[in-house]
């Protein structure tokens, strides 16, 4: 959902390749005041004597929970100790070191974020067991002397043996590696955090697995706001907007060590034509003339039991888990979600690639844990934040996932019902009543499942899909039905706010679904190729699959380096790439959903207006999303990520008429007042005042949107490429500067607020673009002879203006423009009739 964003957004938390220079600050390991190292139980220090007896070490106090080390828990009196025994088969091995915040203190962080992960090896030398960091983000072959030089392992801790069991494995004391905060594991940068409160910091939990160890530590750091914290408690604190300094902020540190598989899967090359996640690395044995960057794709290892028929079902298959925490009316729809990727890994060849079931119970499976690496789970978490996150772990070896868990937060639900009011409720009746009923509420809890496993498998967004299906297409319902709104699930194009209730689309396909791109993409990553026995022997086989795109645009990508220039590279959009003509049809559902607004959220008797105020909030977010990718049109760049071998460009400048009516349409839908969103009905129940801001906020918004100046220096650049071909930035000038002042080229027309505050937006991002250092000086001087040209139509419009408060803005424009054009000449303040105009420069 959003922000996976954002975002977003990350989503695969991938390997950490510089250790953290930084030193260790020294804690305590107890709950009450005793250092570590005291005490019969613990583990010598340098000065020690060397191993102690196995009994005199791990006592009959100890908790030993055995699985792929022995863990060992030893609390007496204020002494809190944790030992691993280590199995001498499993020193030199690689192992991933994941962290992670699983709880916070509200403001630092939040939970399920990464803190990193590395792999490790521990590593006994002579009576001592040294804790190594090993890179693979560099390597050559195994035969080169290279590979030797540069992957000399840094070591992270040194822990002197305290005993050996009786066949001969070390036994040493951890404690202070989770309890001090080494720097390769720290949280400090995630919560802003100057030093480790000792007292105030706990070891709660150790476990061991068949093939990983877990341990949870609550940690409490001192703040970067410690100093400005008051002496005393103030009775004030936390009350009103502003919140107050925290001297402290207290995690719970979840710290995950998994085995890596003996034999690494054989990776798959990364193709910027199809979205996955990747790992990077550089090889220095290739024999180039230059080191390699190689990027490895991230996958599941999905093998077939037949490896000779067409379809088979996986040796193993994926499995997900639904966190037994879930509410039970939401567990049908969260297995269907996990399911409905089951055609898609039929495409891939294999049968029930994918499969999702309940977690078993207790009675059922005593031993089962959700954080047990073997297993991948979607966790609910009941929290208020509204999103929902799809990180997996992976070896960074070969690319291969090792565990996922998708993080679902309750009140995504919440996001997710005003999202489809917004957007759907024009097209579903069910929708047009809040709150909506538990079947929808079901479906779109899928829709956001089977996205965030989307992402577990390996997909990242393709926000490119949307674009690629017709408007004709996303309004018919037999094309709809079958293929959906949008390629991929994998795209942020939530609902379809483009059908309109003449088009009679099902309610069931307004809600995006797995399409062929997803399908499409699961083949391209993970399809065996049998004759293939390294990634660059598979290398033509994924390039003749990626090339089926030159004929299907469906099954495109974004394109890398067309972030921000594409319209049709776009978030939360709907169509194929043609913003105006979809935005036009979105409005009008708008409108449409302000008529039902106030009925729709007045089911509660008693209750105050806030979920009134909270969705229109939403449906003017729509207007401005939606205009948003009006205004990415201009100046636009279509894009089409090609290899070499493949005809014509990558970038093709967007044609002249559509930048032009683009620029058309925001003049007469964004910069005229939207009266639907002007209703007393609706606005004198949620404000006692604010509309004209709000307005004023929204296109001054747009405004400086269409006026930033990369989008300029582009517009010059195409026309400079395309000559008479390309809409030139002295035209959008010109016909932004028509449409906006329009009122001067009609004699004695008064001008109205609404319009007035973007008259004096509009100077801002001028002045902006005039004055601000480092401007471009093509740009600078584009807008000084606009300043100027507009300088001597206001001059004109004085002489026959009518109003007074028309006349008084008109020459209040003309000082402005004075002081843009002459930095000599004094600014007068800023005053609150501008409204965005937070002093000079305006948005820049």
């Amino acid at each position: 959902m959003r922000n996976y964003i954002s975002k977003h957004t990350l989503i695969s938390w991938t390997l950490a390749l510089a250790c953290v220079a930084a030193a260790a600050v020294g804690a305590s390991a107890q709950r009450g005041g005793g250092a570590p190292g005291a005490g019969g139980a613990q583990g010598g220090g340098r000065g020690n004597a060397g191993p102690r007896p196995y009994g005199d070490v791990i006592t009959a106090a100890a908790k030993t929970d055995d699985g792929i080390f022995k863990v060992h828990r030893i609390t007496e009196g204020n002494n809190d100790n944790l030992f691993y025994e280590i199995p001498k088969a499993e020193l030199g091995k690689d192992y991933l070191w994941d962290t992670q915040l699983k709880k916070t203190t509200i403001g630092a962080g939040y939970g399920g974020q990464a803190i990193g992960n590395r792999v490790v090896r521990w590593v006994l030398k002579g009576d001592r067991v040294l804790l190594e960091n090993i890179e693979y983000g560099v390597v050559a072959d195994a035969n080169n002397p290279l590979n030797e030089d540069a992957n000399l392992p840094a070591i992270i801790r040194s822990f002197p043996v305290a005993a050996y069991s009786a066949s001969g494995d070390p036994v040493i004391n951890v404690t202070d590696l989770y309890m001090s905060d080494t720097a390769e594991f720290s949280a400090r940068g995630r919560v802003g955090g100057r030093g480790m409160a000792a007292d105030r910091s706990f070891l709660e939990k150790a476990v061991s697995y068949p093939q990983n160890v877990n341990v949870e530590v609550t940690m409490t750091y001192t703040t970067a706001d410690n100093a400005a914290a008051p002496a005393a408690p103030d009775p004030n604190a936390g009350r009103g907007r502003g919140a107050a300094p925290k001297p402290s902020a207290t995690v719970l540190v979840f710290h995950s060590m998994i085995k890596l598989p003996e034999k690494p899967m054989m990776p798959r090359l990364f193709d910027e034509r199809v979205g996955y996640f990747t790992q990077g690395l550089t090889d220095y044995g290739t024999g180039e003339q230059q080191q390699m960057q190689k990027r490895f794709i991230t996958r599941y290892r999905l093998e077939k039991k037949n490896p000779n028929a067409a379809m088979s079902e996986p040796i193993k298959p994926i499995t997900y888990y639904v966190d037994p925490a879930t509410p039970k009316k939401w567990v049908p729809y969260i297995i269907d979600a996990i399911n409905s990727w089951q055609p898609a890994f039929e495409m891939a060849g294999f049968i029930k690639g994918i499969v999702g079931k309940e977690a078993p119970s207790k009675a059922e499976d005593p031993d089962w844990s959700g954080e047990d690496v073997r297993y991948s789970v979607i966790r609910y978490l009941p929290s208020t934040t509204e999103n929902a996150v799809g990180p997996h772990v992976h070896d960074p070896r070969s690319g291969e996932i090792l565990e996922a868990d998708v993080q679902y937060y309750h009140n995504v639900m919440n996001l997710s019902k005003n999202w489809y009011f917004v957007q759907a409720s024009p097209n579903d009746p069910r929708a047009q009543q809040l709150p909506l009923p538990d079947d929808l509420m079901g479906a779109l809890i899928r829709y956001v499942v089977a996205h965030e496993v989307g992402h577990t498998l390996g997909f990242q967004h393709n926000m490119k899909a949307s674009s690629t299906y017709t408007l004709e297409q996303v309004r018919d319902p037999k094309w709809v039905a079958e293929n959906g709104h949008t390629p991929t699930l994998m795209d942020y194009s939530r609902f379809n706010y483009v059908a309109q209730p003449e088009d009679k689309i099902a309610v069931a396909d307004l809600i995006p679904k797995i399409g062929p791109y997803d399908k499409w993409a699961t083949m391209w990553g993970y399809k065996p190729i049998p004759n293939a026995k390294t990634p660059e022997e598979e290398k033509p086989t994924l390039d003749a699959w990626a090339r089926e795109q030159d004929t299907k645009p469906y099954l495109r990508f974004s394109t890398e380096g067309a972030a921000g220039t594409d319209p049709g590279d776009e978030s939360e959009a709907v169509g194929d790439g043609d913003a105006t003509k979809a935005t036009a049809l979105g409005i009008k559902n708008l409108a449409r959903v302000s008529e039902v607004l106030l009925k729709a959220t007045s089911y509660k008797q008693g209750a105050a207006w806030d979920e009134l105020e909270e969705v229109y909030g939403r449906m003017v977010g729509q207007w401005t999303t939606e205009m948003g990718h009006v205004v990415r049109v201009v100046g636009g760049v279509d894009s089409q990520q090609k290899h070499i071998g493949q005809q014509g460009v990558r970038f093709t400048t967007v044609p002249k008429n559509k930048q032009a009516e683009a620029v058309q349409f925001l003049i007469e839908n964004a910069f005229t007042v939207p009266t639907f969103m002007i209703r007393p009905d609706i606005l004198r129940r949620i404000q006692p005042t604010g509309v004209i801001t709000r307005v004023a906020g929204m296109q001054t918004g747009i405004l400086g949107q269409l006026l930033q100046a990369q989008r300029l220096d582009r517009m010059a650049e195409q026309a400079a490429l395309d000559g008479p071909l390309a809409y030139s930035p002295l035209q959008f000038l010109t016909d932004l500067r028509a449409g906006v002042w329009s009122e001067l080229g009609k004699p004695g027309t008064a001008i109205n607020v609404y319009r007035r505050n973007l008259q004096r937006s509009y100077l801002d991002n001028m002045d902006g673009r005039l004055n601000a250092a480092g401007g471009s000086t093509e740009v600078r001087a584009l807008v000084r002879g606009e300043v100027k040209a507009l300088d001597r139509q206001l001059a004109t419009a004085l002489t026959t203006a009518t109003d007074e408060l028309t006349k008084r803005h008109l020459q209040d424009c003309r000082d402005e423009i004075k002081t843009m054009l002459d930095p000599t000449v004094p600014r007068p303040a800023a005053g609150a009739a501008g409204a965005g105009r937070g002093g000079r420069g305006g948005i820049r």
